[in-house]
């Protein structure tokens, strides 16, 4: 049985720092990319991050580039985004989410192909 799930969320003033962790089991992670959603109220889902499976392989949207940074550990089975300057509109439910893709050394920013999702851990950051 698969499952992703995701820690690390919380509620945090501008400015300040999380860092969310995911975990993958049922799956050979050494051989995932993963990557990181988030969904705002009303809004669709946006991609944040994404790692290929061997790591060499980064991907940030524009408006997470420089203050956010994906990293993976293949020895403990977990993915990271370390959250750093946080603003208000980072306010959204994270999502971590895998897909199967070695030998392929990219990682995959929309969330469409992706076939297994966690159910997310939310993250407020107040002005």
């Amino acid at each position: 049985q698969v499952q992703v799930v995701e820690s690390g969320g919380g509620l945090v003033q501008a400015g300040g720092s999380l860092r969310l962790s995911c975990t993958a089991s049922g799956l050979t992670f050494e051989e995932l990319s993963m990557g990181w959603f988030g969904q705002a109220p009303g809004k669709g889902r946006e991609g944040v991050s994404c790692i290929s499976w061997s790591g060499r392989r980064t991907y940030y949207s524009d408006s997470v580039n420089g203050r956010f940074t994906i990293s993976r550990d293949n020895a403990k089975n977990t993915l990271y985004l370390q959250m750093n300057k946080l603003k208000p509109e980072d306010t959204a439910m994270y999502r971590c989410a895998a897909i199967p893709q070695r030998p392929y050394d990219e990682c995959t920013r929309s969330p469409v192909p992706y076939p297994y999702w966690g159910q997310g851990t939310q993250v407020t950051v107040s002005s």
